[in-house]
């Protein structure tokens, strides 16, 4: 696998995050993802729609990124993050 950084601590939490994506299973691992972003976006108080806004997705595909039913590439996480003031990094942290 070939990671472009945008983050000096991604490829870490990636290794690990890919190390036990095959314990847990895909759909697992995307509503894990998911559930962490939601859970940053609301210790920011914003709203689905406002971080839609944002990064200029529609709502309906920031919901189904938050529910684990779509696997966001890494250019969506990346405008999530510069939305959210985070670094991808933390959407593999708890």
């Amino acid at each position: 696998m070939i990671i472009v950084l945008y983050d000096n601590n991604l490829s870490l939490y990636l290794h690990f995050f890919c190390k036990n994506y095959q314990t847990m299973g895909e759909h697992k691992v995307l509503v894990k993802l998911g559930e962490r972003i939601k859970t940053i976006r609301l210790s920011k108080s914003m709203t689905q729609n406002q971080l839609a806004m944002e990064c200029d997705f529609e709502k309906a595909s920031l919901s189904r990124i938050e529910s684990g039913k779509s696997n966001p590439t890494i250019r969506t996480l990346y405008k999530l993050s510069t939305a959210l003031g985070t670094s991808i990094s933390d959407f593999f942290t708890e």
